[in-house]
């Protein structure tokens, strides 16, 4: 079975990055009808989204590992 290098899954993480913050520019450009307005969203967006995503892996650190599956476990 192959592996993902690392470099592989940060460029897939970074092009779907572009992809989303570019539908979100889209968007913005629909409903203000200025460019410099989309574009500004689209900027908050990309590093507000990744600054977002950091803390998210980061609270996920302080569940310990099996956690999960005793909460959802079914007892027979």
């Amino acid at each position: 079975m192959d592996k993902e290098s690392h470099i592989r899954s940060i460029l897939k993480g970074f092009t779907w990055r572009i992809v989303a913050t570019s539908t979100t520019i889209c968007i913005a450009y629909l409903v203000t009808g200025t460019a410099k307005v989309a574009l500004t969203i689209g900027g908050i967006e990309f590093l507000g989204k990744i600054f977002i995503y950091y803390l998210h892996e980061r609270a996920w650190l302080l569940v310990p590992k099996g956690t999960i599956r005793k909460i959802f476990r079914i007892k027979s």
